[in-house]
């Protein structure tokens, strides 16, 4: 699960590690939300300009030698938010495997537990390959958090470097797999940006993670139009697309940013946030249309600033 600009969250709040500790990098570049001195063992000897040389021509980075500090900074940015949110998701499934209805739900959504907690400790590695203390950093943060009352918009709940979706409580088995059938998707759109990124050993565990999330979709597809078909349960259907696609649509991060650009230059992402959420949205539209439901509308709260600034508001 995947990551949008360091500096303003994963769309657009605040940082995701304000007011962790940073470790410094030569060069003068931090990784983000790392415990001091946790990266001292990485030394990246690289300029930038020699790495998105080497990208440019189809060249991929294996080792932090081969890597600028402004690359490495990046590089550890984007993975830790995706583990975090790996984590934090995984924790928040948990409960839903006494919830589910039936025995063979609740043995599918303890895979996709055992999935997203795999997912994390496979991330978290190449995080500590990299010189990150992640056993630290997973005992500093509590990813069971959840926020119990209102809409947070952009903005973070914690100082975790979590997707600010994984804040939500489930609260019902529609809930659980419109959050399948959206959140699950948004990040498989993400994941498809990186599967060829330029960080081979990163590339490698995205083609496995990207696989297992597909199977996260398919099972949220298959209740959502089941819930959807049903007079009985459509309007309960109804409600959780209302709450849960405005919230995926903010995962996605503001358009146009110059971070996004240089992760582009840096081949740690193919796309502009924007155009990810609209493949994302386009997706799920055409399946709701199929299945008789509606999409709430979703104004970009950058886009709600900017006016009021514009008109005095």
């Amino acid at each position: 699960m995947t990551q949008s600009d360091p500096g303003m969250g994963p769309a657009g709040g605040p940082s995701p590690t304000a007011g962790a500790a940073t470790a410094p990098l030569p060069g003068g570049a931090s990784t983000i939300g790392v415990p001091a001195g946790s990266a001292a063992a990485v030394a990246p000897e690289r300029t930038s300009e020699e790495v998105e040389r080497r990208v440019a021509g189809g060249g991929k980075i294996g080792r932090p030698e081969e890597m600028s500090p402004e690359y490495l900074d990046d590089l550890v940015h984007l993975m830790t938010m995706q583990a975090d949110s790996e984590l934090a998701g995984a924790f928040g499934y948990v409960p839903w495997i006494a919830r589910a209805p039936g025995v063979e739900e609740k043995l599918i959504v303890a895979n996709i537990v055992r999935d997203e907690t795999r997912h994390a400790k496979a991330i978290y590695g190449l995080l500590r390959d990299l010189g990150v203390d992640v056993d630290s950093r997973v005992e500093e943060h509590d990813y069971d958090y959840r926020v119990q009352q209102g809409e947070l918009g952009t903005r973070r709940a914690a100082d975790d470097a979590r997707v600010n979706i994984f804040y939500y409580p489930i609260e019902s088995w529609a809930d659980f797999v419109t959050f399948n059938f959206l959140m699950d998707r948004g990040a498989g759109h993400q994941l498809e940006d990186g599967l060829e990124c330029s960080f081979t050993p990163w590339a490698n565990e995205l083609h496995r993670i990207f696989k297992e999330e597909l199977t996260h979709i398919r099972h949220g597809d298959m209740w959502v139009e089941r819930l959807a078909r049903d007079p009985a349960t459509k309007d309960e259907i109804q409600a959780a697309i209302d709450k849960w696609y405005p919230r995926t649509m903010n995962i996605f991060g503001r358009p146009g940013t110059r971070r996004n650009e240089r992760y582009r230059r840096f081949g740690l992402k193919r796309r502009d946030n924007d155009e990810v959420r609209r493949a994302f949205h386009e997706e799920v539209r055409a399946n709701c249309d199929a299945w008789g439901l509606t999409l709430p509308e979703w104004v970009p709260e950058w886009a709600t600033v900017e006016r009021q600034e514009r008109f005095g508001a």
